[in-house]
């Protein structure tokens, strides 16, 4: 009876919440994920494909998990266009993990790395790969609280340097790379906040990662895209779990790797393809944002503190011109379902997070909701 009751009061909660009264969910992560992606896993969950089992019961030795895996790294490969001289792994942990890899595997024979400070997670990275090297401030946007990014005709990069690292898109300051330099290094980029939201050369790039829980998948899962020639580069006392070419070797299956979010990032490497690929991601992402900016350069009661050239499709941070109506804009906010707008707490203010995810009509409603407000408080 215990085992009857419990799966009649699971049905009838799934029920109570129906796709067409889901959120507005602007959170920067973990983040949005598509509702026909959870609907697929929802109807999978018990049963997939005639297993008998939930992916995140079986073994990842399993025949039905290596083909989960091998069509997911096949579908990223496709939509992002990755060469073939590029390795994919899909490990634990999230990007913040690979700060400290990072220069573990790269640095070689080479005691120093180039970085770029374009916000908090530049700053992040350069606080731990201190630990391991000769951090060089190649550029920042520092002086002007991280508003843009840095001329390139100001990088300082050398040739003795191991690798340049940039993070192509700060998901707290929204600050993002619309184009990239010219380095005389291998080229790294945390993309964990713009990967897969428009199209990419990754060939400019030595190594590419990414958390999983914005654009990607849930939380707990990272990619890492790196090219062959900067395997094998690690310090001896790398730990194995970190080590770049052990994973490559292994297949990413070195240890058990997040079996579930591997499945659910592959469902939406599937959705991307359906949308028509990164390119339409590229044309939808753009609409949004400007839809969003539009909106906010258009009145006097919002403002974005980033230069134009350089905001961000994804995280759009705003600020209202008194900061005395933050609780009360974000109190009708959420009356309105639209959830996860304060800004990080490092900053202040409001922040919406637009990625793949996020529907136009999410925009549309955030836009109506925000305009309504300046009329009654302007």
């Amino acid at each position: 009876m215990m085992t009857t009751s419990m799966t009649q009061k699971t049905w009838t909660m799934t029920q109570m919440i129906p796709v067409t009264e889901r959120a507005h969910n602007f959170s920067a992560g973990p983040a949005a994920l598509p509702a026909e992606v959870l609907e697929q896993a929802r109807d999978e969950m018990l049963d997939y494909r005639g297993t008998g089992m939930s992916v995140i019961e079986m073994s990842h030795r399993s025949d039905a998990f290596i083909e989960i895996a091998e069509t997911a790294e096949k579908d990223l490969r496709d939509l992002l266009g990755v060469p073939a001289d590029y390795h994919v792994l899909f490990l634990q942990g999230g990007a913040t993990q690979q700060f400290a890899a990072i220069p573990l595997n790269l640095l070689g024979d080479k005691n120093s790395a180039a970085y770029v400070n374009t916000g908090v997670w530049s700053t992040k990275a350069i606080e731990e790969a201190g630990k391991y090297c000769s951090v060089r401030i190649a550029a920042s946007s520092e002086s002007t609280k991280f508003d843009r990014i840095p001329a390139y005709a100001s990088w300082q990069v050398d040739a003795g340097d191991a690798y340049v690292h940039i993070c192509s898109n700060e998901t707290i300051g929204g600050v993002q790379f619309h184009d990239l330099p010219a380095v005389s290094v291998p080229l790294v980029a945390d993309m964990s906040s713009d990967i897969l939201s428009r199209p990419i050369d990754v060939s400019r790039y030595g190594l590419i990662y990414a958390g999983a829980q914005k654009n990607i998948g849930p939380a707990g899962l990272v990619l890492v895209i790196v090219h062959k020639d900067l395997l094998g580069r690690a310090r001896k006392d790398t730990p194995s779990m970190l080590d770049y070419k052990v994973h490559s070797k292994a297949g990413s299956m070195s240890n058990t790797p997040p079996t579930y979010a591997w499945y659910l990032s592959g469902l939406v490497f599937k959705w991307l393809k359906a949308q028509g690929g990164l390119a339409r991601m590229a044309a939808i992402n753009r609409r949004k944002a400007e839809t969003l900016y539009h909106a906010i350069d258009s009145s006097n009661f919002y403002s974005a503190p980033v230069i134009r050239e350089n905001r961000s499709w994804m995280n759009v941070p705003f600020t209202l011109a008194d900061a005395k109506l933050d609780k009360d804009f974000l109190k009708g906010a959420e009356a309105r379902r639209m959830t996860h707008l304060p800004g990080h707490r490092s900053v202040g203010g409001m922040r919406a997070s637009i990625y793949n995810a996020v529907s136009q009509d999410s925009v549309d409603a955030l836009v109506a909701y925000m305009a309504e407000f300046e009329r009654e408080h302007g």
